[in-house]
Formats: structure tokens, C-alpha cells, sequence
């Protein structure tokens, strides 16, 4: 993919313009992975399908308010985090109040990172154990794994007495594996994951990370478009249209247990699609692409209005194109967890999370569930935790250089970056080691990011009206787009933060 030039005329064709399309790529592969595999799956598996027009409704609401963020930082040559911490409000120590909202969600997604690379890790354990225990431990979950798959479908068929003979053996199974302790290969995986994540984002540039993350979200885009076709070929598994239509009419499921899927809903619904982070972070990848340069230094002229106005069409198409990526994708995860971990009662949680989401595959792939899954699994999770690392530790240096506790010179800001983006994975790694609750992690990052959007919302209303370049104004259709997207963020925000609350009184 093309790279832009400083000042380059823009490009004139659709054709042209897929040449330099590439961040909405990353952010995607950013995106589709803790977000959809483990929240999306988890309310798939408390909600069935009744949620799916959140998640539809999380997803779709956040481009217009990315492009906008997109356009302020083009437009004036500021960097994401500079411009949010111009946003009036209450301010703190010389920064505004986005910018300490911002650090306090920045520290529950380096959490959520930890969960992240404890999930690859189990992905790899579960395929290629170390140790005779971790062998032996796979045996057992893959013969229960299959057993509680084979229970359900032989019940959906109305077999009663074969599905009770099935259960009393998974019982036993259930015991056998209870007397053994948890093997060492999840924490041997986990080091040597963030160790070579920490030396390949140290040597790495952003071509690199463009042509991994392609990779990465091609494959588990493939794989799970597949499995949710195939699932549909299995009367016992497939999805009904009343189940599918009654999951796009709002409505809120009941309480399981005492606890609401609506909570779990409302933490995914803040990193599924463009996350209050990936929202930041999305302009630093279009910086990195050369859009910036490409428009070059604002000034009066027509012919700066013309580049101006010819790049953020590029910056559109490149953020719907990856709308359409991660929205496709997230629909998918979030059919397969209702259809099957719904059905069969299961939650991922714990050191078994990876392995019971692969529970999800079983009825498509049978036999080759676990290494399909695990393959996937790994593609989706790493791909998160690899580009995340990367455009975290960009805006943390920005942070800090805000912060004025480092140089605002270009040299100094790439030198910081690739070093954070180094120590990033291995922060994470302590935490995964420590906290070891793969799902709570990414959750709690969930319920920030969806705080977040609040704010978010209401700075994006401030950057289009009030620090707006009046030769780039867009259509009134526009505006109610993003009026309607800034609208749904405060709402999530605010009801996020009130649910929060609420259950801690």
C-alpha cells in the first residue's frame, strides 16, 4: 500500500484512493479481537440473541465520530490527545479533563492487555503444550469439551435417555480433571509471548505493522465467516430467523442469577467496533500513513483547502472500509456465542476462557474445532495486543509530552514510542501473571472505554463547531449523523457510569 508523499495531491479515483488506505486496517485489527471474541461471545452466551441490535447499534454509531476526530487532527496539525486536551472543562495541574479521563482508562487497558496476552497464551497451550501435565490436562477438557457438545445436540434431538449416558461421563471426566493441578504451559506461553512482542515492536516501523495486522485480520475473518456459515448447514445448531430478527428489535433481557447481560452488553459495547481508545488512536495511524504530511501545513489557500478536502475523502473511505470489517466480524462472534455457548450454558472465565470459547466451533468443525479455533484465537487476540501495544505507547508519549515531562521534538517522540511500545507488552505481562482473571480484565477496561464515550461525545461536538475550518464543512446530512453518533456515545457513557454506581451502593 502507498505511503503519502509531503504535499501530495490527492488521489482522484476510488481506485487510487484503495492504494492508500491502511490505517482503518490496523485500527480493525486492533479492534476485532478482545472486544468481539471474549466480551461480544460472553453476552452472545447471557443474552442469546436478544442484544444483537446493541451490539450492532455499538459498532455503527462510532465512524462518524472517528472521522471527525480524524479531521480536527489533520486540519490543524495537532496531535489526537493535544486536541482533546483543548475540549473547555475543568482542568487539573495545567490539563483538561478529557486528558485525566484519558489516564485512568489508559490504566485499565494496559489491564486489559494482560488479559489479552493470557488469552494467547492459552490459545497456544491449548495446541502445542510443554509439558506432560499440559498434554494431559488438554486431553481431558477436549474429551469433557466433546462430551457437552455431543449432550446438547443429542437433547436438542429429543434423545433424553443417550443425553443422560453422555452427562454421567462427562461427570467423570469432570472429577479426573479436578484432581489435577492447573499446568505450568499457560505461564510459560504468556513469557515468551511478551518477550517477543516487546523485541518485535522494538525493531518494527509502521509497514510492519501494516502487513501483520492485514495478515492477522484476514485470517480470522475467514475463519469465523466460515464457521457461522457452516453452522447453519446443522439443523440441531442453526439460527433461526425469529431468533435472528427478534435479536434487531431493542429490548433487555432479563436478569440471570442476579445479574444483568445488559451490564456485560454496556462494558463490550465500549471496545467492540472503535472503542473509546481506538478512537484516539486512530489519527496517530493516519499520521503515520503520511495523510498529514500528505495535506501539509494549513494556510489560506485554496489550493491547501483542495488537499485538505481531497485526504479526509481518502480518511473516510478508509474508516468505513474498516467499519465494515470489524461490524461484519463482530456480528459473526456474537451469533456463533448465542448459538452455541448460549445454548449450552457455558461462560468463559478464568484459565479455562480460551478453551470454552472454542466450544463455540465444535458443532462446525467437530474433530478440527480445537485447532481451527485455536488458530483464530491467536490470530484475533494477538493481533489486538501487537497493534494496541504499538498505538498505546504512541499516545502515551504524547501524554507524557503534554505533560511536559518529555521534548516535543520529533526525534525524541519516535525514540519514546518505540521504547514504550517495548515496556508496554511487558507491563502486561506482569499483570497477566499476577491478576490471571482474563475475562475481568478485559471487561473492566469494557466499562472505562464505555465512561468514555461520554466525554468523547462531547468533544467531537466541540471540535465540529467550534474548531472547524469553515472551507471544510460538511453536509447538514453529516452533522445529523454526528450529531446522532455523539448523542448515542453520551447516552452509553452516562448509562454505563450510572450502572456502575448504582451497583456498588
Amino acid at each position: 500500500m502507498a505511503v503519502a508523499r509531503p504535499e501530495s495531491e490527492p488521489p482522484q479515483t476510488f481506485w487510487q484512493s484503495l492504494a492508500h488506505l491502511g490505517p482503518g486496517i490496523v485500527l480493525a485489527s486492533s479492534i476485532v479481537g478482545s472486544g468481539e471474541l471474549i466480551a461480544t461471545t460472553i453476552v452472545g452466551a447471557e443474552a442469546g440473541f436478544v442484544l444483537l441490535w446493541l451490539i450492532i447499534l455499538g459498532c455503527a454509531i462510532k465512524v462518524a465520530a472517528q472521522i471527525e476526530i480524524g479531521r480536527t487532527t489533520l486540519t490543524w496539525g495537532r496531535t489526537p490527545l493535544d486536541a482533546f486536551n483543548r475540549v473547555p472543562g475543568p482542568r487539573f495541574a495545567g490539563l483538561g479533563w478529557i486528558y485525566w479521563a484519558w489516564v485512568v482508562m489508559t490504566a485499565l487497558i494496559l489491564v486489559q492487555q494482560g488479559g489479552i496476552l493470557s488469552g494467547v497464551a492459552q490459545s497456544i497451550a491449548g495446541g502445542l503444550p510443554v509439558t506432560a501435565a499440559g498434554r494431559e490436562w488438554n486431553r481431558l477438557h477436549d474429551q469433557a469439551a466433546d462430551m457437552l457438545v455431543s449432550e446438547s445436540a443429542v437433547r436438542r434431538r429429543g434423545d433424553a435417555a443417550e443425553a443422560d449416558a453422555i452427562h454421567a461421563r462427562l461427570e467423570i471426566v469432570a472429577q479426573e480433571m479436578k484432581s489435577l493441578p492447573s499446568p505450568p504451559d499457560e505461564t510459560i506461553w504468556a513469557v515468551i509471548v511478551g518477550v517477543v512482542t516487546a523485541v518485535l515492536l522494538g525493531v518494527g516501523r509502521y509497514r510492519l505493522i501494516e502487513r501483520v495486522s492485514i495478515l492477522l485480520v484476514g485470517t480470522f475473518t475467514v475463519v469465523t465467516l466460515l464457521a457461522l456459515g457452516m453452522l447453519q448447514l446443522d439443523p440441531a445448531w442453526a439460527i433461526t430467523p425469529g431468533e435472528l430478527f427478534g435479536g434487531l428489535v431493542p429490548s433487555i433481557p432479563p436478569a440471570v442469577g442476579g445479574r444483568s447481560p445488559l451490564v456485560t452488553a454496556l462494558a463490550t459495547v465500549g471496545i467492540i467496533g472503535v472503542g473509546a481508545s481506538e478512537l484516539m488512536i486512530y489519527p496517530y495511524w493516519c499520521l503515520e500513513k503520511g495523510y498529514g504530511q500528505a495535506v501539509g501545513p494549513r494556510d489560506d489557500s485554496p489550493a491547501w483547502a483542495a488537499r485538505a478536502r481531497g485526504w479526509l475523502k481518502v480518511m473516510q473511505l478508509d474508516a468505513w472500509g474498516s467499519m465494515i470489517v470489524y461490524t461484519t466480524v463482530t456480528i459473526c462472534f456474537y451469533l456463533l456465542g448465542a448459538a452455541t455457548l448460549g445454548r449450552l450454558g457455558l461462560r468463559p472465565a478464568g484459565g479455562e476462557m480460551v478453551r470454552t470459547l472454542g466450544a463455540m466451533y465444535a458443532p462446525v468443525f467437530g474433530e478440527w474445532a480445537r485447532g481451527v479455533f485455536l488458530i483464530g484465537a491467536f490470530a484475533v487476540l494477538y493481533s489486538t495486543l501487537f497493534v494496541a501495544a504499538a498505538g498505546n505507547a504512541r499516545m502515551v508519549v504524547d501524554g507524557l509530552i503534554l505533560a511536559r515531562l518529555l521534548p516535543a521534538d520529533d526525534a525524541s517522540r519516535a525514540a519514546w514510542s518505540r521504547r514504550l511500545s517495548v515496556v508496554w507488552p511487558l507491563v502486561a505481562l506482569v499483570l497477566a501473571l499476577i491478576i490471571r482473571e482474563p475475562v475481568a480484565m478485559v471487561l473492566a477496561s469494557g466499562i472505562a472505554q464505555a465512561i468514555m464515550l461520554a466525554a468523547l461525545g462531547v468533544a467531537v461536538l466541540f471540535f465540529r463547531h467550534r474548531d472547524f475550518d469553515p472551507r471544510l464543512t460538511p453536509s447538514r446530512a453529516w452533522d445529523l449523523l454526528l450529531w446522532g453518533s455523539s448523542a448515542g456515545f453520551i447516552v452509553i457513557g452516562l448509562w454505563t457510569l450510572w450502572q456502575r454506581v448504582t451497583a456498588l451502593l
